[in-house]
C-alpha cells in the first residue's frame, strides 16, 4: 500500500520539469502532441523534395512518408532512452528527417538514381556514428564560444524557415496571401495569450492551443487539403529495402561531408538543449551519444528506403520556450510517430496541417533558439577573444551564405556543403579561431605599456 501511494506521489504533472520522473498519461499526451505536430511538417518536406527530383511516383513517396515517421519515432525514443549506454544522448531531443541533405542529395538522385541515394546514406551514416562513439577525442578543440556560435546561427538560420511557413509554405501558390497572413497571425497570437493568461503548467501548451485554434480557423476558411486522405489505407507495414541500393563513390563523398556538417549542428541543438532546459552545459557523453544516434540511425533509416534523420532545432526551440524536458512526456510524443508510421491514415490526417498554421507557431519558438544562442555566448564571457570567434564566425557564416554566388570560385562539392548553410560556415570558422588566436588577447594598460616599450627600444 505504501509503495503504490509513493508511486502516485512521484507520478505527477511537476514532474514535467524535471528530465526524468513519470506523469499521468492522459497529461503527458498533449505536451508530446506538442513537439510532433511542431516538426510534422519539416519531417516530410524532405521526402517530398528529394523523392520528387528523383520522379518517384506517388505510391512509392506514400510508403517513404511512412518509414520517415516511424523512423523519426524510433530516433526520438533512442534519443531519450539510450542503447548500450553509448547510442543516443539521454536528452529530450526529437529526431527527424534532415533538411540539411536535401540538396545534395537530389543531385545524386538526379544522377545516379533514388538507389544511390540509399548506399550513400548507409555509408555516411556509420562515419557519423563512428565519430560519435568516439567524440571524446576530438570534442576538445569546441570550445564552449563555438558551440555558443553555431546555436546562434542556428536560431538565425531557421527565422526564414519559420516566415516561408507563415507564408503559406516555400514554393505555394498563395504564397503570402490574406488567408495565409490571417492565419499566421492568429495562431501566434492565440499562443501568446494562452502564455499570458493560461494558470500553472497549462502555460507550456500554448503551441498546442495555438495549433488548435489555427487548424479550426483553417477548416472555417477551407483551407485544408484533405485530398491526401483519399487512397490512404488504415493499416500498413513499412518495407525494408525498397530500392536497390548503389555505391558510388563521388556520392558517398559528398554524403559524408554533409553528415559531418549534421554533427555540427546536433552539436549545437544538444547545447542548445542543455542550456535552455537544463539550464547547464551538455556533457561530454550527451553530446557523443547525440552524433552516434544520428549517425546510426540514420543508416537503420536507409534500410527503410529513407532520408537521413537528425536533432530537430524546432522541437529545441520548444522546449527553450516551455521548459518541458521530462523524457517521458515527450517518449509520448514518439509513439504516436511509431502509430504513424503504422496507421497511415493517422500521419495523412496530421499532415493536413496548414503551414501558415505551423508558421505562426514556429516563428516565436526559433527566436527563442537565437536568444538563447546569445545568452550561451553571455555565459562564455566578452573577452576580446571570444567577441572575435562569435562576431567574425556569425558574420561570415550568416553573411556569405546569403550571397551564394561568393562560393562559385569553389569546386561544386563545396559549394553543396557550404554556399547555403550557413551552420557549416559558422562551424568552420569558429573552429579554426578557436585554434589559432592566442589565448590571451586582452587589451590592458600593462600590456599598452609593454608594447610602447618595445617599440621605443626598437628604435633606439
Amino acid at each position: 500500500m505504501k509503495l503504490h501511494r509513493n508511486q502516485e506521489k512521484n507520478c505527477s504533472i511537476e514532474n514535467i520539469y524535471q528530465l526524468n520522473g513519470t506523469v499521468p498519461i492522459y497529461k503527458a499526451i498533449p505536451f508530446g502532441l506538442q513537439h510532433i505536430l511542431a516538426m510534422f511538417v519539416a519531417n516530410i518536406a524532405p521526402i517530398l523534395i528529394v523523392g520528387g527530383a528523383c520522379s518517384l511516383a506517388d505510391k512509392e513517396l506514400a510508403t517513404l512518408i511512412q518509414s520517415a515517421m516511424l523512423i523519426a519515432g524510433i530516433g526520438t525514443l533512442v534519443q531519450l532512452f539510450p542503447i548500450f549506454h553509448k547510442i543516443g544522448s539521454g536528452l529530450p531531443i526529437v529526431m527527424g528527417i534532415s533538411f540539411t541533405f536535401v540538396s545534395v542529395l537530389c543531385v545524386v538522385g538526379t544522377q545516379y538514381g533514388y538507389g544511390a541515394i540509399m548506399g550513400a546514406v548507409l555509408i555516411g551514416g556509420i562515419v557519423e556514428g563512428i565519430l560519435g562513439l568516439f567524440a571524446k577525442f576530438w570534442l576538445k578543440i569546441i570550445a564552449p564560444i563555438v558551440s555558443a556560435s553555431v546555436v546562434t546561427a542556428i536560431g538565425f538560420s531557421l527565422l526564414t524557415v519559420g516566415a516561408n511557413s507563415f507564408g503559406g509554405g516555400s514554393g505555394s501558390e498563395n504564397f503570402g496571401s490574406v488567408e495565409n497572413w490571417i492565419l499566421g497571425s492568429v495562431t501566434l497570437l492565440c499562443c501568446i495569450l494562452f502564455h499570458i493568461f493560461a494558470k500553472g503548467y497549462l502555460k507550456q501548451l500554448s503551441v498546442l492551443f495555438g495549433l488548435v485554434v489555427g487548424y479550426l480557423l483553417a477548416l472555417v476558411l477551407g483551407v485544408v487539403d484533405f485530398s491526401a486522405l483519399k487512397d490512404t489505407s488504415i493499416i500498413s507495414v513499412p518495407h525494408l529495402i525498397p530500392f536497390s541500393m548503389e555505391f558510388h563513390l563521388d556520392a558517398i563523398v559528398s554524403v559524408v561531408l554533409i553528415f559531418l556538417v549534421s554533427a555540427t549542428e546536433t552539436i549545437g541543438d544538444t547545447s542548445a538543449l542543455a542550456a535552455s532546459g537544463l539550464d547547464r552545459e551538455a556533457t561530454q557523453q550527451e553530446t557523443s551519444g547525440s552524433i552516434a544516434c544520428d549517425g546510426f540511425v540514420s543508416s537503420i533509416s536507409s534500410l527503410f528506403g529513407c532520408l537521413p534523420i537528425t536533432s530537430f532545432s524546432q522541437n529545441v526551440g520548444l522546449v527553450a520556450m516551455t521548459k518541458v524536458v521530462n523524457r517521458f512526456t515527450i517518449a509520448t510524443g514518439a509513439v504516436i510517430m511509431l502509430l504513424a508510421g503504422i496507421f497511415p491514415f493517422f500521419g495523412a490526417l496530421l499532415a493536413t496541417l496548414p503551414d501558415a498554421v505551423l508558421g505562426g507557431c514556429t516563428i516565436m519558438m526559433f527566436g527563442t533558439i537565437v536568444v538563447s544562442g546569445l545568452q550561451m555566448i553571455s555565459k562564455c564571457g566578452f573577452t576580446q577573444r571570444n567577441i572575435t570567434i562569435a562576431a567574425l564566425s556569425l558574420s561570415i557564416g550568416l553573411g556569405f551564405t546569403q550571397v551564394a554566388d561568393l562560393f562559385q570560385i569553389f569546386p561544386k562539392m563545396v559549394q553543396n556543403v557550404f554556399a547555403q548553410n550557413c551552420v557549416a560556415v559558422v562551424f568552420l570558422v569558429s573552429i579554426l579561431l578557436n585554434l589559432v588566436l592566442p589565448k590571451n588577447m586582452e587589451v590592458t594598460a600593462g600590456n599598452v605599456q609593454k608594447s610602447e616599450k618595445v617599440l621605443k627600444e626598437g628604435e633606439e
